[in-house]
């Protein structure tokens, strides 16, 4: 089984920055020649670390990305896959907001540089899924090219069988699986729901990619699971990282 489709989460800190020190070095640690296939950063701008060694995702995060140097960023991509909107339910952005914007910003990506777009990424509660039927019951004319998903839990059968009703709920849509990641705090539960996963999403021909967060020095939150860091705080990847980074199919 040869599968390239494991996107790098590739935390924007981990960049050099005005007021921050990143740890740009990591990302020569990569091996771009093993399954992943692409690097996001939830931003417009391109990790200048990255080089050109592997396609990448621009963003357009929030409403923030809609104008200034943001916006050109987008405009001016030669990448030919765009992100839209990075759980907007979550920030008071509206369905019909939403809608509005695709018609109105993204839409003509698409129609004049050849672009795919990628729907909202939705968290995978009932809110989430929620406000992702009524955006795409909106764009339904010229919907987007991708269903962007997020998932956590602690139960890989449950991550698959929730992909595999997004899946069903837009059949004609493959998915992309923009965030997803184990919650347990037990590092064999997370290798379990991390093996299951990418061992179904690779061998799935409508899984276009699917992103393990997160590849950052700290822990996001409280929410997600200091076992499923791909980052040690000194820069140096995990064993799971290692692990993503090169087995196909993976292992136990």
């Amino acid at each position: 089984m040869v599968a390239n489709k494991r996107c790098l989460l590739w935390d924007w800190t981990n960049t050099d920055g005005p007021g921050h020190a990143g740890v740009p070095w990591a990302m020569d640690k990569v091996d771009f020649k093993g399954p992943f296939s692409s690097v996001c950063n939830w931003n417009t701008w391109v990790p200048p670390e990255l080089k050109g060694r592997a396609p990448f995702r621009p963003m357009v995060h929030l409403e923030a990305q809609l104008s200034g140097g943001d916006w050109q960023n987008i405009q001016n991509t030669k990448e030919n896959v765009i992100l839209f909107f990075n759980e907007p339910e979550r920030n008071g952005i509206s369905a019909q907001h939403a809608a509005d914007v695709w018609h109105k910003q993204m839409l003509p990506l698409r129609q004049h540089k050849g672009k795919k777009l990628v729907s909202p990424s939705c968290a995978s509660d009932p809110k989430g899924q929620a406000w992702l039927a009524d955006f795409m019951h909106r764009v339904q004319d010229n919907p987007p090219d991708l269903v962007g998903v997020h998932y956590y839990g602690t139960d890989g059968k449950a991550a698959i069988d929730f992909i595999q009703g997004v899946h069903k709920k837009y059949p004609k849509h493959h998915i992309m699986v923009t965030e997803i990641a184990s919650t347990s705090r037990n590092y064999h539960d997370v290798v379990d729901f991390t093996v299951k996963f990418a061992n179904w999403a690779d061998s799935t021909d409508w899984i276009f990619e699917y992103g393990f967060f997160g590849c950052m020095r700290k822990v996001a939150d409280g929410f997600v699971s200091p076992a499923a860091q791909l980052m040690k705080p000194d820069g140096n990847f995990t064993p799971l990282m290692d692990k993503l980074m090169h087995e196909v199919p993976m292992k136990l």
